[in-house]
């Protein structure tokens, strides 16, 4: 494995590479760390040289954080199970509670990105054309969102919608009585003895559930592995079952689970996926965990491609 990666490196085949940390049997059998440019969520950080401690943008790897610390929350009784309504949840906006066109939608259609509201997010993300960035600007997230014109029958076809995170976010920040990220710190990285963590701000001074979270790779590794494992007691077992069942089909051998991608194409595997290249992979049959993180934003994520593939070949 390290010398098809260490080729794929140093043929400069990935030119944007930050960041790869692979664990079998729950031991990092590979470790590596690249250097050039980087953002925080748009804004540059200029030239950056990547080693252990460099926190990175996990971007829509942040959504399956998010549906790891809804488990939580759910256990420990702070939000509503994924068959409650939806709508009923946010009590402010009783226009659209009474709305018998939205009385359907429940969390699960957030879960899984199967609301069947108006949302399209193939528009760069920064430009107001596209809806997360729409969200964003809007005067309330949460309402944009919920308002938004009913296009199909929810629960029927997958479309990608950062929004349904930020429901959820805002869900468990709610039910906790605080901040989302500091109920993350509290229910699941500090049990994970992550204490090194960021996560980005939007235009309202709410951190961004869908794509705002940032940690070093090697603690992205340590959330795979703790999948992996079952939980250990910090996120509810029962729940990692629900994760990472397949709920609605993307396309052939690719589905989608409660905001985790199931991959049956080839090789099985659970993840997280975000812009730019980030990801996090977590095959079972394999005892195999990878985090990877680069610089490939709103590109097509060559670097992150090459170097998973020198990492699943082995």
């Amino acid at each position: 494995m390290a010398e098809r990666v260490d080729e794929i490196l140093g043929t400069g085949k990935a030119p944007n590479f930050h960041g790869l940390v692979v664990m079998r049997g729950g031991e990092i059998v590979l470790e590596r760390y690249g250097a050039g440019p980087d953002h925080r969520l748009g804004d540059s950080l200029g030239h950056v040289d990547f080693d252990r401690d460099t926190l990175h943008d996990l971007r829509s790897v942040s959504k399956s954080v998010v549906a790891l610390l809804y488990g939580i929350a759910l256990g420990d009784g702070l939000v509503p199970e994924p068959g409650a309504p939806l709508v009923a949840q946010f009590p402010e906006y009783q226009d659209l509670v009474a709305d018998p066109e939205r009385a359907h939608l429940t969390v699960e259609h957030a879960l899984t990105m199967t609301l069947g509201l108006e949302w399209d997010e193939s528009a760069p993300y920064t430009s107001p054309a596209n809806s997360e960035i729409a969200m964003e600007l809007a005067p309330d997230r949460y309402r944009y969102l919920l308002e938004r014109p009913v296009v199909e029958e929810a629960g029927k076809l997958w479309h990608y919608c950062g929004g349904a995170a930020a429901l959820l976010g805002g869900l468990i920040a709610r039910g906790a009585g605080r901040p989302l990220e500091e109920y993350a710190a509290t229910a699941l990285l500090r049990p994970l003895g992550i204490d090194a963590f960021e996560w980005s701000k939007g235009y309202h001074d709410t951190v961004s559930a869908a794509a705002g979270l940032r940690l070093r790779p090697v603690d992205l590794a340590a959330v795979g592995q703790l999948v992996l494992d079952g939980g250990r007691g910090i996120v509810p077992g029962e729940w990692l079952q629900e994760l990472v069942r397949s709920r609605v089909v993307i396309e052939e051998g690719f589905e989608y689970g409660y905001q985790w991608y199931v991959n049956t194409r080839n090789r099985h595997w659970v993840g997280g996926l975000g812009n730019g290249g980030q990801r996090l992979l977590v095959l079972p049959e394999e005892e195999l965990v990878v985090a990877l993180t680069a610089g490939d934003y709103d590109q097509s994520g060559d670097s992150s491609t090459a170097v998973l593939e020198a990492v699943l070949a082995s």
